[in-house]
């Protein structure tokens, strides 16, 4: 039972890896590449989402969460803000995450 346990926690442990890099073809797609690296490489993403923190005109609410500091102040989650740009490469889907125009993670999932 320990034995199958194991097993299964290290087939769900390897569906989803975040990285740093990626290669594509010949080529390396890398945290800190820019989103132009990332079409050049990628082409166009087949989804787009923005993340909660994300900025854009006019989305971010101004004000005060419920303990008296400004929304903006509240520390947010690694990858709490920005963009996800997911593509379909075979039998894996990569997320791409951009941050300020800039990879900020890398998750490749095989399905």
């Amino acid at each position: 039972m320990r034995i199958r346990l194991i097993v299964a926690l290290f087939v769900f442990s390897t569906a989803v890896q975040a990285s740093t890099s990626m290669r594509v073809g010949s080529q390396v797609l890398v945290v800190g590449d820019s989103a132009v690296r990332v079409t050049e490489l990628l082409g166009k993403p087949s989804y787009k989402s923005r993340g909660r923190g994300s900025r854009s005109s006019g989305s971010r609410k101004s004000g005060r969460g419920s303990h008296g500091r400004s929304r903006a102040a509240a520390t947010p989650g690694k990858d709490a803000g920005g963009e996800k740009w997911q593509y379909r490469r075979g039998d894996h889907v990569t997320i791409v995450t951009l941050v300020d125009g800039k990879v900020s993670n890398i998750e490749d999932e095989r399905r």
